[in-house]
């Protein structure tokens, strides 16, 4: 049997591959063929073979359609490989682009519609693709995450974060206004002002009256005498008068404070104030029920169907404190259902609103302002002895859009 000339494992085939092996000039690689030569001579060996005067002829057709391609494919990969390897990190983009061409089988940038790495940069950053900065080692990019989920995680937290900043914002614009107020009527507010402390007479002496510390020891002494013989009792004139208030002359009274306990601010002990009072009148005005007759409310269970999710009813009648028969506004299906069910609608500026609960409860009043950060809206009274009068910090459980057929 003859010896066979090809194969794989031949010594020639094997030093071909071995010489393949990583990258190799970029000048010797055809986009087209994607085939890459090692030397100059095989290019051209290449470029005048049939097969690559066959793809240019087809690259001359639709130019546009294969460059868009190989950009297509040039900014998937390197996207991909930047939202893999680095999340969401601030990068250098040269660092990407290397990790991106060590693969040997990569498109070349020299085929896409970007000359230099720098262009497809700027170009990532002004489709909103990445952040894109520029410093002094080069430029920066970082993915920016367009994932459905990962946003609405973000504006969970967010949400999070704005409520529990809400109460103490509330409580630091009430003070504010307190003050306002105060200089808006003349009246000078008072502040804190932080002296050194100096002596008038810098010759004067300082004396200490120790007469009330005498007075105890010499009273101990009595004591402990008629300690050890318990038949001999003390002379009531030798002792102090228990009914006889003790005198404050030669008392030194030091105030101690609690290890670790931290001294509480006027500024603190006002917002204290303010809130206890808040709270007091909150429990006496506002009740743990709302119902109305005539508002319109939204459906905030699943519990009553699908299809009644999320939709909006107007309260036709209030069976109790709890209860109430609504009526839906796309349907017309009337039920009974429970306020813990329901939510209040909040309408755009300018429409009619009723205040289900707190200090105004029952009056209507029209929506002026509606503050999203704080979840409350500002409302002008529009019946009853307050009338006219803007009330501000509403929260939105506390008003309800009024239904208007």
């Amino acid at each position: 049997m003859g010896k066979e000339k090809g194969g794989f494992l031949t010594p020639k085939a094997i030093a071909n591959r071995i010489k393949s092996k990583g990258l190799q000039k970029l000048r010797w690689y055809c986009q087209m063929c994607q085939k890459q030569c090692r030397d100059e001579n095989g290019f051209k060996c290449h470029t005048m073979s049939e097969s690559h005067q066959r793809q240019l002829l087809l690259f001359a057709e639709s130019p546009d359609k294969y460059i868009d391609s190989f950009s297509e494919d040039f900014f998937n990969d390197y996207v991909e490989l930047l939202k893999r390897r680095f999340g969401k990190k601030r990068v250098n983009c040269n660092i990407v682009y290397q990790e991106y061409i060590a693969f040997k089988e990569h498109t070349h940038m020299n085929s896409t519609q970007w000359e230099t790495l720098t262009e497809f940069v700027k170009w990532l950053g002004r489709e909103g693709h990445c952040v894109v900065d520029e410093t002094e080692k080069g430029w920066f990019v970082q993915y920016i995450d367009r994932d459905p989920e990962a946003i609405k995680k973000q504006e969970q937290i967010k949400a999070k974060e704005k409520m529990e900043l809400d109460d103490e914002e509330r409580a630091a614009k009430f003070i504010k206004d307190q003050i306002e107020r105060a200089s808006a009527q003349g009246q000078e507010v008072k502040q804190t002002e932080f002296t050194e402390l100096k002596r008038e007479n810098e010759d004067e002496k300082v004396t200490l009256s120790l007469g009330g510390l005498s007075k105890k020891r010499e009273t101990d002494t009595v004591a402990s005498s008629s300690k050890d013989n318990p038949l001999k009792k003390p002379p009531i004139s030798s002792l102090e008068n228990p009914f006889k208030k003790p005198s404050g002359s030669g008392v030194i009274k030091i105030k101690t404070e609690k290890a670790g306990q931290k001294r509480k601010s006027a500024l603190d002990e006002i917002m204290e104030l303010e809130k206890k009072k808040k709270e007091n009148v909150n429990k006496k005005v506002k009740k743990d029920y709302w119902l109305h007759e005539g508002i319109m409310v939204k459906i905030v269970t699943k519990k009553l169907g699908e299809k009644y999710y999320k939709k909006k009813a107007v309260v036709k009648e209030v069976v109790d404190l709890y209860r109430a028969v609504i009526k839906l506004i796309d349907s017309g299906d009337k039920m009974k259902v429970d306020q813990s069910h329901l939510e209040t609608v909040i309408p755009a500026q300018g429409k009619k609103v009723l205040i289900v609960n707190g200090p105004y409860r029952g009056e209507s009043a029209i929506l002026e302002t509606i503050d999203e950060k704080k979840f409350s809206c500002s409302v002008s009274i529009a019946t009853g002895p307050s009338r006219g009068r803007v009330i501000e910090g509403i929260e939105y459980e506390d008003l309800s859009k009024l239904y208007q057929p």
